[in-house]
């Protein structure tokens, strides 16, 4: 059985910033399991047994190399995408966090090809199939 495909998966996604209108991207790399090459904010499934709350602080530090400062939840989407083929559903729960940028540091360079800070008015292309969704979703919110 696959998450996502057999059975809903469920996700935290976050949009990292520094309080100062900067969000932080991580460009994936061919080792992800889908979306190379493309800008992402971050995120990770949620685990048996793990609360949401400490997925997001765990997820983050693992990807980021930071603690959460402050988080705030931006509200939930159904994710439907097509992946190898077949079709795939999420619930994603998403966050924007306030996080030091002096600290973040790519945890992932087998994942990540680059980490980058970016104004949403100058994001960098080509992004997530679903960062679009996310930004229209939660206009004003970020």
């Amino acid at each position: 059985m696959h998450i996502g495909q057999d059975y809903i998966g469920v996700t935290v996604s976050f949009f990292c910033h520094d309080g100062a209108g900067h969000f932080l991207l991580n460009k994936r790399s061919l080792n992800c399991r889908d979306e190379h090459g493309r800008w992402d904010p971050g995120g990770g499934k949620i685990e048996f047994g793990d609360t949401v709350v400490a997925t997001l602080h765990r997820e983050i530090k693992e990807e980021y190399c930071v603690d959460v400062l402050e988080y705030a939840f931006l509200g939930f989407r159904d994710v439907h995408r097509v992946h190898d083929g077949k079709p795939t559903h999420w619930i994603s729960l998403d966050y924007k966090v306030l996080v030091d940028r002096s600290k973040v540091k790519n945890g992932e360079p087998n994942k990540f090809d680059e980490l980058e800070w970016f104004t949403l008015d100058n994001l960098p292309q080509p992004l997530h199939s679903q960062f679009d969704v996310a930004l229209k979703e939660y206009s004003g919110k970020l």
